[in-house]
């Protein structure tokens, strides 16, 4: 079976993240990137299929030089070979010019299903996945926490929605979206990040997708950011003193009435 993975290089969760003077960017400058957390439960799942029935596991991803990092990452998890969109044509796009990108090259290549992680953790769109589907013509369903191969090409996937879950049948090619709970993502092994080092990895500029700078990255992109902001800072909380409960509840809730107006 040809699985392929999308994944993306984010930021650090711990990292200080802050706007340019100008406000107008991010400054990355110091910022340790890592792979986005939801595309880990991706690889290891397509990982998992791969045990089970067979086949290749391809990873896919769309940034700069240091991307590569991430995406020896998941060849080291024990993915089989990778494919890198590096040119600067393609960044700084959107959801919908980073699918674009994404499905000009996955339509060069074979494959039988993918797997996304549900969101990335630096913008939280949670689109490209969708876009992409539609770019390709085959199904998306999101969310999912538990992903079984039925019968030759035929899957039921158990998805996460409000109050439950939504089990669902259908016929690959098909695109799932991987979420915390769907398997725990193994740690790459010493073996494993030294055959990392030799397996296949193929860069892809614009010329080889056969797209034009102008339907991609910041000159395609259907949405801009203009300003980006630090949140307010909170105001200090206020303890409410008191010799007993009955005390502390009367001053809260003059406090509640009187200067917060919420009662």
């Amino acid at each position: 079976m040809e699985i392929l993975v999308c994944l993306k290089q984010v930021p650090d969760t711990e990292a200080d993240i802050r706007p340019t003077p100008d406000m107008g960017s991010i400054d990355y400058s110091g910022v340790k990137f890592i792979m986005n957390v939801y595309d880990e439960y991706a690889v290891e799942e397509a990982l998992r299929l791969k045990e089970k029935v067979g086949g290749k596991v391809t990873v896919i991803s769309l940034g700069p030089d240091r991307v590569v990092e991430a995406i020896r990452t998941a060849l080291a998890m024990g993915a089989d070979e990778a494919i890198h969109l590096n040119d600067p044509a393609l960044f700084d796009g959107d959801a919908y010019t980073t699918a674009k990108a994404l499905a000009a090259a996955i339509k060069m290549i074979p494959y039988d299903v993918i797997f996304c992680g549900k969101q990335a953790i630096d913008d939280d769109l949670a689109q490209v996945p969708s876009i992409l589907g539609e770019m390709l013509g085959i199904p998306t369903v999101t969310n999912i926490q538990r992903f079984e191969v039925l019968d030759g090409k035929k899957v039921r996937v158990h998805r996460q929605v409000e109050g439950g879950l939504d089990v669902i049948e259908l016929q690959l090619p098909a695109i799932f979206t991987a979420t915390k709970g769907l398997n725990e993502p193994r740690y790459p092994s010493l073996p494993g990040i030294m055959k990392a080092k030799k397996k296949p990895l193929k860069t892809m500029g614009l010329s080889e997708l056969g797209l034009n700078e102008n339907e991609v990255g910041s000159k395609g992109a259907l949405t801009k950011i203009l300003r980006y902001s630090l949140p307010p800072m909170r105001q200090a909380g206020k303890i409410i003193e008191g010799e007993t409960p009955e005390e502390k509840a009367a001053k809260l809730v003059k406090l509640l009435r009187e200067e917060a107006k919420v009662i």
